[in-house]
Parts: structure tokens; sequence; C-alpha cells
């Protein structure tokens, strides 16, 4: 299933959960510079576009697309690895949380390298020796996740493609966007059924994984195995779980 087919699926509730966390926001928009046009690839709801600028959205997915705000800028249907504009015709491209799901990450991330000067691309680095121990919903409820990267590019792979460095993006503990990684520090959250249905991991492990790992999850909490086993992060106001920015 792409991309666009599965938020079409599951993307009816995407914006109860999914919206603009502004600490990770303020690092893509310092990242990109002092562009003043800027193309959104993947664009989903509109979430992460600087509001400052001139955005031009792409978006795949009709039911994404349906859910931008009326203000939202401009979106056009089309992907990542075939856009319809000359070269050079952005001061920068941005992609936020949406290379994954791209056929061809490679061939999406030099299409926006052709189209503008500058790229910031927001993802996860999923190809490191231990990325499945760093967050304990993967590392102890949903192991199926490594199932997902197989064969998919590294990380610095992405980057050598368009000739990016790498920082990484710490993710605080009252994140307001509710991606898959996002209440490391609050456990309880990952019960809800509107937060799952706004990160595409639940869906796609299958939902044999899905009621395994809520039924752990709550039996853990209600026990406090879960507490004991993660002590350490009660004092953290941000944790490294892997999210990166490239920046070329």
């Amino acid at each position: 299933m792409s991309g666009a087919q599965l938020y079409d699926t599951i993307g009816a509730t995407y914006t109860v959960t999914r919206r603009t966390e502004p600490r990770i926001a303020a690092r893509i928009w310092a990242a990109l510079g002092d562009a003043r046009t800027i193309l959104n690839v993947g664009a989903g709801t509109g979430s992460y576009e600087p509001p400052d600028r001139h955005v031009l959205a792409v978006e795949p997915s009709a039911l994404m697309r349906s859910q931008r705000p009326p203000d939202a800028a401009p979106c056009l249907v089309g992907s990542a690895e075939n856009l319809p504009f000359d070269d050079q015709s952005f001061d920068a491209a941005m992609v936020v949380a949406s290379v994954h799901h791209w056929p061809d990450p490679i061939a999406g991330l030099r299409e926006m390298r052709r189209v503008a000067r500058r790229v910031v691309v927001f993802t996860h680095d999923t190809t490191d020796a231990g990325w499945l121990n760093r967050f304990w919903l993967t590392r102890d409820y949903l192991p199926e996740v490594a199932d997902l990267i197989v064969g998919r590019p590294s990380l610095t792979e992405l980057a050598r493609a368009i000739g990016a460095r790498i920082e990484p993006v710490p993710i605080p503990w009252d994140c307001a966007d509710g991606f898959f990684e996002a209440h490391w520090r609050q456990p309880e959250a990952y019960l809800d059924e509107n937060v799952r249905r706004g990160v595409s991991v639940w869906t796609r492990v299958g939902p044999d994984a899905e009621r395994r790992a809520v039924h752990s999850l709550c039996a853990d909490l209600a026990s406090g195995r879960w507490a004991e086993r993660n002590r350490d992060l009660a004092d953290l106001d941000a944790a490294e779980l892997g999210l990166r920015l490239l920046i070329a």
C-alpha cells in the first residue's frame, strides 16, 4: 500500500493528534535559512509550513488534502519522485516525516534537490545498530517495526544522495505533535485509539501486533512494571530517539 493509499484509509482523524510542535518547527524553519519560496513535499494537512514565507504544497492523498485548513498554503496533487517544476524553481524544498512512505526515497530527494536551491528533511534514523532499543515501545512491545524498514535506504544514503549534513532533533517530553515517538514520557497516550490512528506504524504492523502491544503495555502500566523499567525517563525534559534533520 502506497503512502497515499494508506492515509486515504486511516487519515480521517489525523488532525486530532497531529499538529505542529513549535520547538521542532523552530529547528526546521531555521534550517530553511533566508529562503522565501518554499515547496513542501508530502505536505499532509499543512503542519510545519512556515507562516511568513510563500509556500506551495504537494500531497498525493485526497483525504489529507481535504483536512488542510482554509488559510493553508495552496496544495497540488503530486508525488516526490516526479515534481512538476523546472530546475531551481524554489529557494528551498522541505519534507516533514514523509520520506519513509515514498516508494523511492532517493529519487524523491534528488527531485527536491533539482527544483530547489536548499533542501530540509525531517525524518528518523532507523539504521544504526541500536535503533530498535532506543525507544521502549519498539524494544518491549512492538519489535515488528523492524520489519517495516527492511530494504529501505539508510539515513547516510539519504544524506549522501543530496549532499546533506545531519543534525539530531531531541523530542521534548510534552511534544504537541503526536508522531510515533512523541509520547516517550507519557505511555498512557498509546492506549488511546485516536493517538494510534494518527501514526501509520500501527496500521502497518497489523492488528494482531497492535492488540498484543496495547494489551501488554496496559498490563505493565497497571502493575508498575513500565515505570520500573523506564524510571530513568522521569527526569528528562527531552529524549534522543533518532529524529534527524538533513540539510543540503
